[in-house]
């Protein structure tokens, strides 16, 4: 196991396109009364703090997934983690998008990489142990990816049981960590459904547009064939409600109209646009370190107490 040596600013050796960000003043946002009235247009549930653990493992795998890109999957992943991870959580998020996105969110040289989760998935498979990474959040790990994923979906094609394959990778950890936060590649393919055929629940960010609200659909469905089909445990943790924009008339009928369909289903927690989360981004690290005492790292804080209290039921 390794730990990311990519610089704590964010400018990383050799990239030509790096910038230097600095964190800004925090402001403190008042915490939200129970019979408040959130985002969602409901009262505030009330959400217990999360208790200590005396013991660790096994783990709820979460999958973290929508087919349509730029909605908050990778921010939520990373930010969700560490935010569990104050809460004594150990967490182990795996990014499953060949894009890599995840692990540069969290100050990893990804391309420079040559074991990856690619080398979890493909023969000659190598052991999980090989490939986890330390990040700099205490109790957050990582099995990183990079383009080389990109070639999995094919090698897979050929190999019996190919949608297990995520899940023999992950088996060996599972008693290490509480939850698992699996970062899937915006697509319904062949990996997506790796990550759902091993997941428990599954997360579902959700940019607050018409057009997002339409992917829901045919994402569901696909949650309900894999249920189906593959995992007879797998269910729907929650809707994520992102990029929320109270300002906005269209923002408010989309969340009102999420709301309606899936009712409990979506969570109070939402997240609203801000200018730290693309910060957080170049500086490698998450929000709830980056920008402690912002709205952003409270509102993660919040849902994962909501998380814990819904999906973890070893608390």
């Amino acid at each position: 196991m390794t730990t990311p040596s990519a610089p704590r600013s964010g400018a990383r050796p050799g990239d030509q396109y790096s910038i230097q960000v600095s964190p800004g003043k925090d402001t403190e946002e008042p915490e939200h009364e129970v019979d408040e009235i959130g985002p969602t247009g409901r009262p505030y549930r009330d959400v217990p703090e999360p208790a200590p653990l005396d013991r660790h493992g096994p783990a709820t795998v979460i999958a973290v997934c929508n087919q349509k890109g730029g909605v908050g999957k990778t921010t939520s992943t990373i930010n969700l983690g560490a935010a569990l991870a104050e809460y004594g959580r150990r967490v182990l998020l795996v990014d499953l998008d060949p894009q890599g996105a995840l692990s540069a969110g969290l100050g990893v040289p990804h391309h420079e990489l040559e074991q990856t989760v690619y080398n979890l998935l493909v023969p000659p498979q190598v052991a999980t142990d090989e490939v986890l990474m330390r990040t700099r959040v205490e109790g957050l790990d990582l099995l990183p990816s990079n383009i080389d994923l990109s070639a999995a979906e094919i090698q897979l094609v050929t190999e019996v049981g190919r949608e297990q394959s995520l899940g023999r990778a992950l088996h060996p950890v599972l008693d290490r960590y509480d939850v698992v936060l699996i970062d899937c590649q915006p697509s319904l393919g062949l990996l997506t459904v790796n990550a759902l055929a091993c997941s428990d629940t599954v997360l579902i960010p959700m940019e607050c547009e018409y057009f997002s609200l339409r992917g829901l659909a045919l994402l569901t469905d696909t949650i309900n064939k894999v249920r189906d089909r593959l995992n007879p445990r797998l269910d729907l943790g929650g809707i994520l409600v992102t990029m929320f924009d109270a300002r906005t008339l269209h923002s408010r009928e989309v969340m009102a109209r999420v709301v309606e369909v899936f009712g409990d289903a979506v969570y109070d927690t939402v997240i609203a646009r801000t200018v730290r989360f693309p910060e957080t981004s170049v500086a490698g690290e998450p929000i709830t370190s980056w920008a402690p005492r912002s709205a952003g790292a409270k509102a993660y804080r919040a849902l994962a107490r909501e998380v814990i209290a819904r999906n973890v039921t070893r608390t």
